[in-house]
């Protein structure tokens, strides 16, 4: 014979507080209280309370009881793609750092476009999510005007990776890209190469502008000629763009000595095309990149590259995004820049 809790349970819809009560025929108050281990409420009354709550698989609503507090403990993280390694593990630090402080996360994607990433914010407003935390898609450029919502909504907004040039007020942690792709052309340029070529990735990204501004330095500072002939744009996540690349520069009259990549992927493409054409490396071509994906390390000869510190990143972005929910303002707050690490590999090393 089922009892009163079984004939309770609702499959076709989350059981709540109103539902264990009715089955109990005592108030939704009386439930909320035992539930929450009031002392006004007998030990008794918690004990079967707590076992037809049980009985009917009542889940408690989190996100619902945050907000009678005012406070929803979510945070939204909007990731342009989760192709290679490195946001995956931006995102790893962002829960890491999350979970300590109680909060949970949010994940989508704008597919590094603007129109999807002002759904996906609008989304993350309606959601009630205390913060978000972003990279600006690719095609963002000056179409700022969802993420100036975000500020006059009172949620906390912290960009990492890419940020947008001209949003007053913003905060982000950002990789010195132009220190570190200065210093690995600075180590090619030590090791014998004199022709350096560049693969660029968007220019309207923050992070690939500094990445050839920082490749252009250190050809200036060295007295090499910056050739027009020798940079060739990459998409950041296309190894077939990378094999393109190789095929157009080793068909110049002549060719590179060393190719630096503002991401690893396309360095994979160009690997094939080097092995496919008997190219020694680095004897002949050496090889450096930005992003130490986890892959650098499997291939022949391993990659030169410049790791971004993703899972410091995403730490850092919350630490930062919770500083400013704390403080309760988003005006003049500074951007924290994190310091590259050059890790040389064969692929460079003469």
């Amino acid at each position: 014979m089922e009892t009163k809790a079984e004939k309770a349970k609702a499959p076709s819809r989350r059981t709540s507080i109103t539902d264990v009560a009715r089955v109990l025929q005592v108030s939704a108050s009386t439930v909320s209280r035992a539930l929450s281990d009031q002392q006004d409420i007998s030990k008794a009354t918690k004990a079967r309370v707590r076992q037809v709550a049980h009985a009917m698989n009542y889940q408690p609503n989190l996100v619902a009881a945050g907000l009678r507090r005012g406070q929803s403990k979510t945070l939204g993280v909007i990731l342009p793609h989760l192709s290679g390694a490195f946001y995956p593990t931006v995102l790893h630090g962002i829960e890491k750092m999350a979970s300590q402080h109680g909060y949970q996360v949010l994940v989508c994607q704008s597919h590094d476009e603007v129109r999807c990433e002002q759904r996906r914010v609008a989304a993350l407003l309606a959601a009630q999510v205390e913060g978000i935390l972003i990279p600006v898609s690719a095609t963002t450029l000056a179409e700022v005007n969802h993420l100036a919502q975000v500020q006059q909504a009172g949620t906390g907004l912290v960009f990492f990776d890419r940020a947008p040039a001209d949003l007053p007020g913003s905060a982000a942690v950002l990789l010195d890209t132009y220190n570190g792709a200065y210093e690995a052309v600075t180590h090619l340029i030590k090791g014998g190469s004199r022709r350096i070529a560049h693969f660029a990735g968007p220019q309207q990204v923050s992070t690939s502008r500094n990445c050839q501004e920082g490749y252009l330095a250190a050809l200036r500072d060295h007295q090499l000629p910056a050739r027009e002939e020798l940079m060739y744009p990459v998409s950041p996540s296309c190894s077939e763009s990378g094999r393109r690349g190789m095929e157009y520069l080793l068909k110049r009259a002549y060719p590179p000595d060393a190719v630096f990549a503002a991401s690893a992927i396309p360095l994979v493409g160009a690997l094939a095309v080097l092995h496919e054409r008997g190219v020694q490396i680095p004897q002949q071509i050496a090889l450096a990149g930005f992003s130490n994906e986890p892959f650098t390390t499997m291939t022949q000869p391993h990659l030169t590259m410049v790791d971004q510190r993703a899972e410091q990143m995403g730490q850092s972005a919350v630490r930062l995004l919770l500083q400013l929910l704390k403080r309760n303002s988003q005006v003049n707050h500074p951007n924290v820049f994190l310091k590259p690490e050059l890790i040389i590999r064969d692929s460079s090393r003469r």
